[in-house]
Formats: structure tokens, C-alpha cells, sequence
């Protein structure tokens, strides 16, 4: 008996060459619009759709599978004598694979905000088709992405068209159309409601599995949105677990967010315990190191270039579990070879790579919290007003800088004390901001690092003098801070008592 497959496609890479093996399985051909014109060109025989519906596309090609003698050929059941009987009384032949992708959103939606446009590239037929062949899957095979052309081809001339196989396709495929209509809503919420509509969809694509979670007995696996670690993170050495993959991703975050600056950011539990920005990658790794080398121990560091040998050597005195960089070279690998605990990971490029998300969220107990993401503009330090008498000099400017970028991607409350464009103290994840500027500069005592001349830097505004007076103590001479707090002249009196520069850049940058 005669198969029949129902191929009708927006992305039609490999559509011809798979077409053709079907008909050499046995398959009959029925095809749509330009799937139908590109198969026949190409010498597959096909059938057009018009002559199974028995009826023509209309309303410029709106209509054209939604009609019974396509979903009643998808949908029948074959094992039950009822639906074989009325089939064949109603003239539906049975359709045993579809194969279907659907009109492309995304990509118009980037190349255009024309709503009618949009609006028009909105597929009705073929998730509808998608969905139908998904429910019948004990008879129908239903293949939505072209990477399986060739399972699919295989398993039918194996004899391995299991319903465990076909199982696993409608998974896929209702994984598929779900996706698909997250994306128009998601996009028709962010140009009419914000981005904040009724409801929120949040779609990744499995990339891979982790070991196991953040501790043995959980489950874990990381998940991308529009092929961000497809694209930019290959995997040289060890496996990516996944406290690794949340760690390594707030060490990128400081590292790359200096632009094209050698910058090296070194994190333990998504903290950072070093930064520094200098001449070379290699001193900015030796300068980042000095802040917290206790911390470093087992960290994970991110390179804002390329590792060479001579700073893999350096790196490789102590024991580093993670090392991301935008390269690797295959000399710097060799000598981290002889490690076998050290995992490896490169973007591909000569920096490292932000995705740049534009919405963020977390996971609180029954539901998630939603929002923009969170980022330092361009010109926030350098507008920021300055309140005191002194003025900062061009090298604390930098390093007010730098302790703000850090501060603002930094657990709160927090502070985060540069010196000579590294950092040489932070305080994070405090109950209280006095707390973290003690602690911070009590580790910097141990560290044996001095903090005199340095640049103080908080994520929300002082509520209190007694952070401004340590600060002093310590011979601080620049802080900066968002401002806004009914003490803030106390803080200003603070500041030109002891001859400090003090800034408000009168933005808040809290990271819980």
C-alpha cells in the first residue's frame, strides 16, 4: 500500500533530497505553494495540494491545508474499524508522515516593523497541521526540523519507525509550535503591553546536560536563547557543571564590561574576589589575583582576550577550576593538559562575548519575578554629579569606574574598592553596607593590600556617614554612589571633611 507524506516548508534546505528518498521508500508526494514548485522543478514527482482538498488556495494563500480531507487524513485512527470505515465513505486517504516548518516570525520581525507584514507571517495552517499529525503519532510521523531528514529516512528503511521513535518526533513537534507561539505573543506583548502582558513565556533550547545540578541529587542542563552558547562557547577541556555555567557567566559579565580593555575578572560562587584592568592580560591576571588569592583558589576566571602560553604558566601555579577567555591557544592548552581538574572553555573570538538579554528574571517559590535587564549606561560614570569640593583625577575617574561596573554586577549590599585600575577589595552580600566595607577592608589588612588612594564604589547610596568614615580611615579618596538618600548631605559634609571627591551618578544598581 501506497504511503502518502504531506511536505510543506518555509526553511527548505535539504526538502528536495529528502523528498526524493521518501518516493524511493515508497512515499506519494503531497506539497503546498513553493515547496510544491521547488520538488517539482527539481524533478520529485508531488501532488498539489488543491487536489486533495478539492478545493483552491484563496484568501492569498490564508487558507489552503485547513480542510478535512488533509486533517481527517492525518487524524483518523487506524486502529479502530469506525474511523476506517468513515474514511473511506468520506473519500479521506490516509496521510502517514507531514513534514512541516513553519513561516519564518523571527526572522521578520527583525527585518521589519511593518505590522502588516508581521501579521501575514503569522502560520495558521501549519501548526495546525504540525499539532494534528502530533496527536496521531501511533500512525503519523511528524517532522519539524530538517536535522532529522536524515533519522527519519533511516529509520524508515531500517525498519526502526518505532512508536517510541515516533513518540519522541511529537514531543519535538508540539516542543515546536509551543515555541512558536510564545514568540508572537511574547512579541505582540513587547509592542503593545511593554513586554508585560497577562502572561510571560520564557523559551530556551537545550544545549546540554549538566553533571547533575547545584548539588549531586538534582537534576541539571543548560538552556540558550537565540544560539548564544551555540554560537559563541566551545567546550576545550572537562565538562561544564551547573554551578560552573553560573559562575563562569558573572565573571564574562565584569570581564567584558570594559569593551575591548585586558581585563581579567576571577569569581568564587559568582563573586568576584579579583578584577584588574592593565597593559597586558598578564598583569591584569597578576594584579586581579593579588585582591583575594585565598578566594581565587578553585575559582573561576574570565579572560577578556586570549590566553596565551605565558599566562596559561601563570595561571597554572594555582589550583583555577573554570578558565573562559575569547581564545586559547593550543600552546596555553597544552600546558593546561597537565591539569586534570581545570575545565577549558573559548568564545571563538579575540573578546568575550555579552548576549545582551533584554528582559531578566528569577525563580522565587511558586512563580518567577520579571524584568528588564539591568545594565550601567554608557555615560553613567561620566555624568555622574559631582557633590563634593574636590574633583576626581583622570586615574580615579577610571577606577571609579571600574569599582562601579563591578559594584553594579556584584551580590548587594555591596562596595568594591579600586586602586591603579585593579580592584583591591570588596564587600558583598551583606546584610548591612557598613558590614561590607568593613569586611572588605579587613580582608585587604590580611591580604596585606593597601587600600590608601583607592576609589570606593557602591551599588546604592550610603544611608549612613559611618561607611564614608572608614572609607577614610583607609585612605580612600574617591567614592562614587547613586545618591538619593535624606542623609546625603550628611554624606557630602562627610566627604569634603576629609577631603574626598564624592559623586552621585543617581542611578541604583541592586543585584540580589
Amino acid at each position: 500500500m501506497v504511503k502518502r507524506a504531506l511536505v510543506s516548508v518555509s526553511d527548505k534546505s535539504g526538502v528536495v533530497e529528502f523528498c526524493k528518498s521518501l518516493v524511493s521508500n515508497g512515499y506519494e508526494i503531497i506539497s503546498t505553494g513553493g515547496t510544491y514548485k521547488k520538488l517539482v522543478e527539481s524533478g520529485v514527482k508531488a501532488i498539489e495540494i488543491d487536489e486533495v482538498t478539492k478545493f483552491p488556495e484563496c484568501f492569498e494563500g490564508r487558507v489552503k491545508t485547513l480542510n478535512p480531507y488533509v486533517h481527517g487524513g492525518i487524524l483518523h485512527r487506524r486502529d479502530k474499524q469506525s474511523h476506517l470505515d468513515q474514511a473511506k465513505e468520506l473519500g479521506v486517504e490516509s496521510i502517514d508522515l507531514v513534514c512541516v516548518n513553519l513561516y519564518p516570525f523571527k526572522e521578520t520581525i527583525e527585518r521589519t516593523d511593518d505590522f502588516d507584514d508581521i501579521i501575514e507571517n503569522i502560520d495558521i495552517g501549519g501548526p495546525a497541521m504540525v499539532r494534528s499529525a502530533a496527536k496521531n503519532f501511533d500512525s503519523v510521523i511528524i517532522v519539524t526540523d530538517v536535522e532529522d531528514y536524515s533519522t527519519v529516512i533511516s529509520n524508515i528503511e531500517n525498519e526502526a519507525n518505532t512508536v517510541e521513535f515516533r513518540r519522541a518526533m511529537m514531543i519535538k513537534a508540539y516542543e515546536h509550535t509551543a515555541a512558536y507561539d510564545s514568540m508572537i505573543a511574547n512579541y505582540m506583548n513587547e509592542r503593545f503591553n511593554k513586554g508585560f502582558g497577562e502572561k510571560q513565556f520564557i523559551v530556551g533550547n537545550k544545549v546540554m546536560d549538566t553533571r547533575y545540578g547545584e548539588n549531586p541529587h538534582q537534576k541539571g542542563a543548560l538552556y540558550e536563547f537565540d544560539k548564544h552558547y551555540s554560537n559563541n562557547f566551545t567546550t576545550l577541556k572537562g565538562e561544564a557543571s551547573f554551578n560552573n555555567m553560573n559562575d563562569l557567566s558573572g565573571a564574562v559579565k565584569i570581564a567584558s564590561a570594559f569593551g575591548d580593555e585586558n581585563a581579567v575578572c576571577i569569581t568564587k560562587h559568582g563573586n568576584p574576589c579579583g578584577f584588574a584592568i592593565k597593559d597586558t592580560l598578564l598583569e591584569a591576571y597578576e594584579e586581579a589575583l593579588k585582591c583575594d588569592p585565598v578566594s581565587a583558589f578553585g575559582g573561576v576566571v574570565a579572560v577578556n582576550g586570549t590566553v596565551n602560553k605565558e599566562l596559561a604558566e601563570k595561571m597554572n601555579e594555582i589550583f583555577l577550576e573554570v578558565v573562559i577567555a575569547g581564545r586559547i591557544t593550543p600552546e596555553a592548552q597544552e600546558v593546561f593538559e597537565k591539569k586534570k581538574r581545570i575545565k577549558l572553555f573559548e568564545m571563538g573570538n579575540d573578546k568575550l562575548v555579552l548576549a545582551n538579554d533584554k528582559k531578566d528574571f528569577k525563580h522565587i517559590d511558586g512563580g518567577f519575578v520579571y524584568q528588564d535587564a539591568d545594565k550601567v549606561g554608557e555615560d553613567e560614570v561620566k555624568n555622574a554629579k559631582l557633590v563634593s569640593k574636590n574633583s576626581a583625577t583622570v586615574q580615579e575617574l577610571k577606577d571609579m569606574e571600574i569599582a562601579y561596573k563591578v559594584a553594579s554586577l556584584t551580590k548587594s549590599n555591596c562596595v568594591v574598592y579600586v586602586k591603579n585600575s585593579a580592584m583591591v577589595a570588596v564587600g558583598m552580600g551583606m546584610t548591612s553596607r557598613v558590614d561590607a566595607s568593613q569586611c572588605a577592608l579587613k580582608k585587604a589588612k590580611d591580604m596585606g593590600l593597601d587600600v590608601t588612594g583607592a576609589a570606593l564604589a557602591s551599588e546604592a547610596f550610603f544611608p549612613f556617614r559611618d561607611s564614608i568614615d572608614a572609607a577614610a580611615a583607609a585612605g580612600v579618596k574617591s567614592v562614587i554612589e547613586p545618591g538619593g538618600s535624606i542623609r546625603d548631605e550628611e554624606i557630602i559634609d562627610a566627604a569634603n571633611e576629609f577631603g574626598m571627591s564624592l559623586y552621585f551618578s543617581e542611578i541604583r544598581h541592586f543585584l540580589h
